[in-house]
């Protein structure tokens, strides 16, 4: 008899209320790769474009129904020929492409990493898209110690942990958000500023030396402000107005993510030398409610489905 397991799918791209938890195929691990049992998996902007009807390139054909998600933590319950280094019950926190909204989920095992015990297993699901962007888009852009780095949406998830990143690199971080979240922003070591009319001076009265790079998360005007402040344009990485990039000379996030980047500031999170707030949790039979909370676009720290 086929294995099934539970997960929040969809049958035809739309709107949040799409997403219905359902019973699926479970996978199976095959040569070099993983099953995780999956105890946490994150909620990100990339699944909501995805749940809208969005196909991930290089993943060929995609097949209904089709299970957003790709971050997740979990137990390793099957190990398939040939993968290393990992064993059934091993603790893990990982990435794919596709399916971690599921009971189980089937990765490489080169995409997990061992779940330190100090990290509770809501941050574990949900700091690979943080932290791997982040530090993929520093590295974008060639942030050196000594430069100072603007953030937009330095609040969001991104954001902070971008902001993070780029302090222990020797930067100075000014970073944009509403005026609520500015102690929060101050705890990690950025300098904040509000959002508005007369940004741009604002950023200079804080930067006189000028600011040598910038991470677009919000887009629109903020995007325009570190066009005006930015000298040289291919130290612009934005994450949300992807469609301009090339005409204006910016770039988006390139590199890979790897197991390496994971593990590493997941320890730097159990040693209490990394924040990762989450937001809020929601369970599986809630990831509808959890993608309309997340195209709201505000809010501090990361969204989790739990299992």
């Amino acid at each position: 008899m086929t294995e099934v397991m539970r997960a929040a799918a969809f049958t035809e791209p739309g709107g949040p209320e799409v997403l219905k938890v359902m019973e699926v195929p479970a996978p199976q691990a095959g040569p070099g790769q993983v099953r995780v049992r999956v105890r946490a998996a994150g909620v990100q902007p990339f699944d909501t474009v995805v749940r809208a009807g969005w196909a991930p390139p290089g993943l060929g054909t995609l097949d209904f129904p089709r299970i957003p998600g790709n971050e997740f933590a979990g137990v390793v319950d099957q190990v398939g020929p040939g993968a290393e280094g990992v064993a059934v019950g091993d603790e893990v926190l990982g990435f794919c492409s596709l399916s971690a909204y599921a009971e189980y989920v089937v990765v490489p095992a080169l995409h997990v990493t061992a779940k330190p015990a100090g990290v509770p297993w809501e941050v574990a699901g949900g700091m690979t898209a943080g932290v791997q962007t982040a530090e993929l888009a520093l590295d974008t852009m060639g942030l050196a110690a000594g430069e100072t780095l603007l953030v937009h949406g330095a609040a969001g998830n991104v954001g902070g942990a971008a902001v993070q990143i780029a302090r222990r690199r020797g930067a100075t971080v000014i970073g944009t958000a509403r005026e609520a979240n500015h102690d929060y922003l101050r705890d990690l070591g950025a300098v904040p500023v509000v959002y508005g009319e007369g940004l741009a001076d604002r950023v200079r009265a804080l930067a006189p030396g000028g600011v040598d790079a910038a991470l677009d998360g919000a887009g629109g005007h903020a995007l325009e402000v570190s066009l005006e402040l930015v000298q040289d344009r291919s130290r612009i990485v934005t994450m949300v107005e992807h469609g301009k990039a090339a005409e204006l000379g910016i770039q988006v996030v390139q590199g890979e993510r790897t197991a390496e980047r994971l593990g590493r500031y997941a320890a730097l999170y159990a040693e209490g030398a990394f924040t990762f707030p989450v937001r809020r949790t929601y369970r599986l039979e809630e990831a509808a409610d959890a993608h309309r909370e997340m195209e709201t676009r505000h809010g501090r720290g990361k969204i989790v489905l739990t299992l």
